[in-house]
């Protein structure tokens, strides 16, 4: 289905839970979030409903995303069920990787096709005080298992944070030679509570190429992110620009929440409430929060933050 300003919406975003194993600073408070009683929260039937529903209006990939979507129990059932939908080619899952050792290959045989797994840093110290609790150990684990399960074309998402991480560009983008994997860098967005970062952690993904001057352009996959590759690599290396270089004329998501609430764009406020309805209700909303998608999502930096009303662990990325 195409939005008001001729966007083909074929992109379906859900996030699963707002819980996490992790509180990654730039995503979640420090305490964690108020956990909200069960039948305030989207059920395995209506995710399903809802991914018919939006198939039928011409959405064709899912990603599945938190908090991490790896702690939810029925995480295999979800996405096998979402796989075999009439319409899904694709099923993605963006994870923190800590729990990918016991569900990597569950989860490829239930039809997930790739997996987007966050790594800010190298360095295990760094990596403590980012997650505030996790271990680089942990994430590698993940990353390695992933890779002997099978999956393709596995993707490094790295928030690119001055100050704590720019130091690190050349070493992140080193793994795309030495393993077959992508990295991701994306710039830190303001969200609603990511009060830690100061202006200098806002870094422009024009940073990595002034790092990395030996990069070349690459073909675009069809995603957000301009893609580039070393010399020899076995992967990109793509720059996801938010706020320095926005794409929202051509962005092709919707999102929907743990709580069941549609969002046409990350950082508005508009909210369209899915749960409790049967197919051809959620169908309606559907049509309604796309044709109410806006053109671009404002002004984003150190001054002017997001509009989401959410931190980013309620909403999914």
């Amino acid at each position: 289905m195409k939005d008001s300003y001729d966007r083909n919406i074929n992109y379906l975003r859900i996030s699963v839970t707002d819980l996490c194993n992790l509180r990654c600073r730039y995503c979640m408070p420090e305490d964690g979030v108020c956990k909200k009683e069960h039948d305030e929260m989207i059920t395995e039937d209506e995710i399903i409903c809802a991914v018919e529903a939006a198939a039928s209006l011409g959405v064709t990939k899912l990603r599945i995303t938190g908090g991490e979507p790896l702690i939810k129990r029925n995480i295999v059932s979800i996405c096998r069920r979402a796989a075999a939908v009439e319409g899904i080619k694709e099923v993605c899952i963006t994870t923190n990787g800590v729990l990918l050792p016991s569900l990597a290959g569950e989860l490829r045989a239930a039809g997930v096709s790739r997996l987007n797994i966050s790594l800010d840093t190298l360095d295990a110290e760094k990596y403590k005080y980012i997650s505030r609790c996790g271990t680089l150990e942990g994430a590698v684990a993940g990353i390695r298992t992933a890779l002997g399960a099978g999956f393709d074309r596995i993707k490094l998402n790295t928030v690119l944070i001055g100050g704590f991480n720019d130091d690190e560009i050349p070493a992140l983008a080193e793994l795309t030679r030495l393993y077959p994997l992508d990295v991701r860098f994306i710039e830190l967005m303001p969200m609603y509570d990511s009060g830690d970062f100061g202006k200098e952690a806002y870094l422009p993904c024009s940073a990595v190429i002034d790092r990395l001057p030996e990069l070349c352009p690459a073909e675009t996959d069809g995603g957000v992110a301009r893609l580039y590759r070393l010399p020899g690599a076995k992967g990109s290396i793509g720059l996801i620009s938010p706020l320095s270089d926005h794409f929202c004329g051509s962005c092709n998501k919707i999102r929907l929440t743990s709580d069941g609430k549609l969002k046409p764009c990350l950082h508005a406020p508009a909210e369209y409430s899915l749960k409790g309805l049967d197919s051809e209700g959620m169908r309606s909303i559907l049509q309604t929060a796309i044709m109410a998608k806006p053109l671009w999502h404002g002004e984003l930096d150190a001054e002017n933050r997001s509009r989401a009303g959410r931190n980013m662990n309620q909403i999914g990325g």
